[in-house]
């Protein structure tokens, strides 16, 4: 009640009955004792997910489970637009397969793309980024490698403008211009920050110089058409942009000091970078870390091949070698400068740990990324599940963070450890 009072009308509006806004693939969903768990359990993390939706804090949440290969949950709860806070209209029920903006989870699949160039001999992880975009050399940048880069270690965490503006974005050169004349924040390299949008352009430059092809198109040769998904692409063409929800910022205003520390991370205030997800110019531009679109169950495909060892259904999309590369750690546990946490990095993935990480309880072993504060899409080997938990409510809630966190547990324990 208090949390609804400090919001005002900013929260979803919640019908009590909420059937009418639950969509569910039973045909998609097997038996859960198919793959050993209790239909109870796995009914008690839908449950948690209603929860996390009754706080009012997203106007849609998708998710889709898989353990052993197989959807144990796939479902939508929430609208396509009709329900959040100042729509007025009929409600329109969001559906399972509908294409959601990754954010920051962009980036664990950006990276894919560079560990394929690896495969194919076009870089290697211990290059020099400056092999490949010798642009990058100045004020001792000349020494950072691919792996660093991706690590979060590479000295960039944010781009040198007084006054970010989000139409940067839709300039690519400027901002790899910009970012290659950076000066460091740590001349040592040894400090991790992570680099919310800005090792992105770069990661995304050496893919283009490396296999001197657009990154919407190897994106979509090497693991969305493989893959059979129906979205997974760098923002929206204009003929599906109807099909996704908007993002909407969400219960109390930010105040100090969590809305500096937000804008520290992603550059702007947190209202603009909301609204700015949901314009024209956002959906057209390439973000490499922070504009993938594409439906959970895509999301989950991708890290179910992960699990796979680089392969899904009978199709190879990475060498076990590749994948087994892209989730080693990147050095120890490490105070992350930008997050102000202490955090895990692969090259390319954000890293589980224990009593109680990123992906719940006891996931030390699972490898993922978060996504704009509540996006979570991850794979955990120990419990042999691929999960992805999109959503389109931005905000610092206390109460939303503590159901999340819910949703989290209720997963771990349905999901026992299997290896």
């Amino acid at each position: 009640m208090i949390a609804r009072l400090l919001a005002g009308n900013n929260l979803v509006a919640v019908p009590r009955d909420l059937r009418e806004i639950t969509r569910i693939d039973r045909a998609a969903e097997c038996d859960p004792r198919d793959v050993g768990l209790a239909g109870a359990a796995v009914e008690r993390i839908w449950t948690a997910v209603e929860q996390l939706y009754q706080v009012g804090v997203h106007p849609a949440i998708t998710l889709v489970l898989r353990r052993h290969g197989k959807v144990v949950l796939k479902r939508a709860i929430g609208c396509l637009r009709g329900n959040a806070p100042g729509e007025r209209g009929p409600l329109v029920p969001l559906s399972p397969d509908t294409p959601i903006c990754l954010f920051s989870a962009s980036k664990a699949i950006a990276a894919l793309l560079v560990h394929k160039l690896a495969e194919q001999g076009k870089l290697r992880l211990d290059d020099r980024v400056v092999e490949h975009i010798p642009e990058f050399a100045p004020h001792g940048k000349d020494r950072v490698t691919i792996r660093q880069l991706l690590a979060h270690r590479a000295g960039i965490p944010t781009l040198p403008v007084k006054h970010p503006d989000p139409s940067l974005l839709h300039h690519w050169d400027a901002l790899v211009h910009l970012l290659c004349l950076a000066p460091p924040f740590d001349p040592r390299f040894e400090k991790q920050a992570y680099h919310a949008l800005t090792s992105g352009f770069i990661i995304g430059e050496l893919v283009r110089r490396a296999s001197g092809r657009e990154l919407r198109d190897v994106l979509r040769e090497w693991i969305a058409q493989p893959l059979g998904l129906r979205y997974l692409t760098f923002g929206l063409p204009p003929e599906q942009r109807a099909l996704a929800p908007h993002h909407h910022c969400t219960g109390p205003k930010p105040f100090w000091p969590i809305s500096t520390y937000a804008q520290r991370i992603i550059g702007v205030p947190f209202e603009r970078a909301v609204t700015a997800s949901n314009e024209e110019g956002y959906l057209s531009s390439v973000v490499p870390a922070g504009n993938i679109f594409a439906s959970a169950d895509d999301v989950s495909r991708v890290f179910q091949m992960l699990l796979d060892g680089g392969a899904y259904e009978g199709t190879r999309i990475l060498s076990a070698d590749t994948v087994a590369e892209a989730v080693r750690p990147v050095g120890k546990i490490q105070y992350d400068g930008m997050l102000m946490i202490p955090m895990r990095f692969s090259a390319g993935f954000m890293l589980g740990e224990n009593p109680f990480g990123l992906f719940g309880p006891k996931s030390h072993a699972a490898y993922g990324h978060l996504g704009f504060v509540s996006v979570l899409c991850w794979a955990d080997p120990q419990r042999d599940i691929s999960v992805a938990l999109l959503n389109t409510g931005k905000s610092m809630a206390p109460a939303g963070m503590l159901r999340l966190a819910r949703v989290l547990g209720a997963i771990s324990r349905a999901c026992p450890p299997v290896r």
